[in-house]
Formats: C-alpha cells, structure tokens, sequence
C-alpha cells in the first residue's frame, strides 16, 4: 500500500519542522507539503492532492475554520484539527473535519515525539478512511417532534469516537425534555468536554453538562463523560440512577471507554435502557452494547451510509449487538419509539 500523503498547515514553522520529521519516521506516512496559512495550503493542495491535512485553528490572513468552510464544497478532504483548548474547534468540525488532537503545550522533544506517535498518527490513519460525504449529512439536522415518552426509570446510553461530536449533534437535537436520562461517551481529550456539553446545552432542548460523581441521571438531562483518565458508570443510589466517574486503566486504548459505560449500564439498568453506538474506529463499546441487549436493553447502532468511520458500529453489528440499524437522522425517532414499548 501506498504512504499517506499529507500536507501540513502550522503558521509556526518550528512546530511545521518538527511535525514533518516526526511524521515522517512512520512508513505509512509522507509528508509531500507543508503551508503556513490556508492561501498556500489551497495551492498546494491543488499540486499535490494530498491524502489527508493537519490544520491549526489560529492561522494569519485567514482562519482554520474559514478555510475549511470554504475548501470542503468544493474539495472535500479529510481534515485533523491541531487545535490549542478553545471550543473553535467545535466549529471546525461543523465545518467538515473529521477530527481533532489537542495542541501540546510541549516542554521538550520527547513530548512532542509522544503526541504525534499515540495521537495524531493514529488520527490522520483513522482520517485517511473517513467518509468526507458523511460529515455533510451530520450537519444537515432537521428538529423532529416525537411522542411523549411515558415510562419511568428509563435510561439512554450513547457511544461515539471519530465523527461523533456532529454525530451525538444531530440525534440529542431531537430529543426533547421529556426523553429518560441520557449517559454519553465520546472520545476526546481531556479539556475539551466540558466546552462540547456547553455547545450542545446550548444548542439542544435537554440540559447537557460533564459528568461528575455523584450527578444523577434526570430526564431531559444528558451527562457527557470527561476526557481524561477517568471512566464513567451508572450507578444506582436509593433507586435512582447517577454516575460515578473514576481513575482506570484504558479499555479499548480509551479512558473514557464506551464498553466500561455500556457494561455498566448493562447491569444496573437492564431491560429499562436503549444503547445507541455512532461513528468511530475500532470496536470500542460493541461488547458493551452486545451485554446490554443480553440483559434486555434495546440497541440501536449507526448505518454504514451515515457513518464517517463505519468501525465501532460494524464491529457491534457483526456480534449481534445491534437490533435495529438506522440511518443517523432517523436514531432519535428510533429512540423514541422503542422507550413507548417499555
């Protein structure tokens, strides 16, 4: 197989430096332009046509996010974010980028060396399989009205990796203040979390916040697991469901993981919840959501046509983890119609 073929855009030519000779230790990886704004990027996408770009946020003469709104209508291309802690990157990925690392604040070479070997790396080889077209269809959200939900001590349990922040977007937005508690889990890097529960609060009909030990799990409420090394669980305190949050190894290679969720959920609640799985590489969450259905939950994963990286949901579907496949703008309606049945 071919290298990947990657342009680097970085206004800091140190840091450019140092990402290319980084880079290009690994076989997999060419590194065939570099760019110091989205003018010399556009140029030199179109005489090298790279695989994938690494994009900073805050570049001069025009910003990453700009760039990347008017780049992707015409040339779609995958896209991973190196963005400093600011909730920007969110609109990046609005704008079409299919993920994003945090920018270290690096104090010496091996750091450095550490960031781009487990993080961006795996970012741009997970990005080189995303389907760009996809993205556009997690953006496009359509508010839906649905039945009121009547049951009790009901929960939802969501799971997400590459493509999930537009992903979990485009399904919570239809969910009104009437839908059962809602746990989620996306990958991400610690910061970032709270900023993206912020957003969707601020965006969507429900509350969102970061979880923290202790918060129950309410209807109309969704409680985001923090980006870290910390895993949440739902837990039952005096017959209400609330989560706790603590220290664990990665599962999966995550901290938070889906399955450590999902398995939680598995046992406290039962028959009372529905696990939806979204996009993402691997297979993190699908033997977690495998264990919810045998304990009488009801399942929902992503379909390959909506999905920016068909993994974690495929790799759910082929265990037999998933009862129903839909199409991501068809989840929450799924989601609603499974809760009247129980």
């Amino acid at each position: 197989m071919r290298p990947i073929r990657v342009l680097v855009v970085d206004d800091s030519i140190v840091f450019r430096e140092l990402l290319v000779q980084n880079l290009s230790r690994d076989p997999a990886i060419q590194v065939v332009a570099t760019a110091k704004d989205p003018f010399e990027a556009r140029d030199a996408i179109l005489a090298h046509k790279p695989d994938v770009m690494t994009l900073d946020v805050e570049l001069p003469r025009m910003s990453g996010i700009e760039f990347l709104r008017k780049l992707m209508p015409q040339y779609p291309l995958p896209v991973v974010v190196i963005s400093a802690l600011s909730d920007k990157v969110f609109d990046a990925m609005n704008a079409g980028a299919v993920d994003f690392v945090a920018k270290p604040a690096v104090s010496s070479r091996t750091q450095l060396q550490d960031f781009i070997r487990n993080e961006l790396l795996v970012k741009i080889k997970i990005a080189s399989t995303a389907k760009i077209g996809n993205i556009k269809k997690a953006t496009m959200v359509q508010e839906q009205q649905y039945l009121s939900v009547k049951g009790n001590n009901l929960i939802v349990a969501i799971g997400a990796s590459t493509g999930g922040t537009e992903a979990i977007f485009s399904v919570v937005k239809n969910y009104g203040t009437d839908i059962p508690g809602i746990v989620i889990v996306q990958h991400m890097p610690p910061g970032f979390t709270g900023m993206y529960a912020k957003r969707l609060n601020d965006q969507c009909r429900i509350q969102v916040k970061e979880a923290r030990t202790g918060d129950r799990v309410l209807p109309g409420h969704a409680l985001i697991a923090p980006g870290g090394d910390m895993h949440m669980h739902l837990v039952k305190v005096n017959g209400a469901y609330q989560v706790e949050v603590k220290k664990g190894p990665k599962v999966n290679g995550h901290c938070p993981s889906v399955d450590v969720l999902f398995d939680s959920v598995a046992k406290v609640a039962g028959a009372h919840a529905v696990g939806i799985i979204l996009t993402g590489m691997g297979g993190d969450g699908a033997k977690g959501l495998l264990a919810m259905r045998k304990a009488g939950a009801r399942t929902i994963g992503q379909d390959e046509s909506t999905c920016v990286v068909y993994g974690m949901p495929k790799v759910a579907y082929d265990l037999g983890a998933v009862e129903y496949q839909e199409k991501l703008n068809d989840i929450a309606g799924r989601t609603y119609a499974l809760l009247n049945k129980m």
